[in-house]
């Protein structure tokens, strides 16, 4: 895989403190890990609820529910973020 590859992440909204909409607090340490893989992360709102897909040339890496990921920080403590960078690291 390039070192700086291009990932899409596709967002849904989801329900927090009884409001449903797209968020991105729960993204942050997902971003800061990709970016320090140096790759380029790009964020895409969808309409499927509850749901993180990372696109590399036009393909679905990795998928998981946006509740799996934790609540801001770096995402070098959160499994679900080293997962999907490692996903990313395996799509070529």
């Amino acid at each position: 895989m390039p070192a700086n590859a291009r990932v899409t992440l596709c967002y849904g909204p989801y329900k927090s403190n009884g409001v449903v909409g797209h968020r991105t607090f729960r993204l942050q340490g997902l971003q800061a890990a990709l970016r320090a893989r140096v790759h380029q992360c790009v964020l895409e709102e969808t309409r499927d609820r509850n749901v993180v897909e990372l696109v590399v040339s036009g393909e679905v890496v990795f998928s998981c529910d946006i509740k799996q990921l934790q609540f801001g920080g770096d995402g070098q403590l959160d499994p679900v973020c080293r997962e999907a960078v490692a996903a990313v690291e395996k799509a070529y």
